[in-house]
């Protein structure tokens, strides 16, 4: 059984995660995993590339992360003509039918973290949002949700917005230039922890003491709470997504039932908790299809 996977990129560890994930799954039912990755960070025309390149190989099944919420739709669509399973994680495949899909409520999860950060501020205080690209579907629900927030608790005052693009040295670039000019303020919400992580380098050289929220609980991330340097983080499990929409398209494929979506709870890691996630990716726990029943 071969099966093809697709990521987002190389330069977010959760996609690090996610790929090992599904190798993880693979391994267990003795499958064999390629993967697909563009070599542009989220590049639809790059996707839809390898999407082709792909179905050249006739896979039994395709396992994807779409980078876009419509522009990979042509290829997609290839996909089910070729009458090839899919199976969705991270972001759904909306254009054709799926055999089940495996993701987290972003905008939920946002909300969270954020109101994680607002009663650690005491309701009150001046924060910064650190979105990922404009057109990803995970940012734009995770905007929705910190503003969501912060409309329910009016002693938050939102001061700014700055995208980071889900980049480690564009989120430390765009936030040195914003504290420069506007000073620190009480709290930052920022959509991932690999732009989390760009914005606690910044704020060290301001000598800010802003407390920093961020999403998806990797090893860089569990590190800096640890210190005492960020807050908290939200466990956006990529690596147990891509495991679950692995083990599903592997079931499918054996003519077993599948669920139709997989919804992972949020937990908020921080200084009480962070010590269950201390441990690399390959060596955390991962639950399966049996154990979610």
């Amino acid at each position: 059984m071969r099966l093809a996977v697709f990521t987002k990129n190389r330069s977010n560890p959760a996609y690090a995660a996610a790929r090992l994930g599904a190798d993880r799954a693979a391994q267990r039912y003795k499958c064999v995993v390629q993967h697909y990755v563009p070599q542009t960070p989220d590049d639809p025309e790059q996707q839809c590339a390898l999407i082709d390149e792909a179905l050249a190989t006739r896979p039994d099944a395709f396992v994807l992360s779409p980078v876009h919420a419509t522009r990979v739709d042509p290829a997609i669509r290839r996909i089910a003509a070729a009458g090839i399973p899919m199976v969705g994680f991270i972001n759904p495949i909306e254009a054709e039918a799926s055999a089940s899909y495996v993701g987290a409520d972003d905008a939920s999860l946002a909300r969270q973290i954020a109101n994680y950060l607002f009663a650690h501020l005491q309701g009150h205080g001046d924060v910064l949002i650190v979105t990922g690209p404009d057109q990803s579907v995970t940012s734009i629900e995770r905007l929705r949700g910190f503003l969501e927030a912060a409309l329910t608790c009016p002693g938050i005052r939102i001061v700014g917005k700055i995208a980071g693009d889900y980049d480690r040295a564009v989120a430390r670039e765009r936030a040195a230039t914003w504290f420069a000019a506007n000073g620190c303020p009480q709290g930052c919400l920022v959509a991932n922890d690999i732009m989390a992580v760009g914005v606690l380098e910044s704020l060290d050289k301001a000598s800010c003491s802003t407390s920093v929220v961020g999403v998806n609980a990797i090893p860089e991330a569990i590190e800096a709470i640890a210190a005492g340097r960020m807050l908290a983080t939200a466990d956006f499990n990529a690596m147990q997504m891509a495991y679950l929409a692995t083990e599903c398209a592997i079931r499918h494929l054996q003519g077993a039932p599948v669920p139709r979506s997989i919804e992972l709870p949020v937990q908020i890691v921080h200084a009480g908790n962070w010590q269950q996630w201390d441990r690399p990716y390959e060596d955390r726990t991962l639950l399966t299809l049996d154990d979610l029943q």
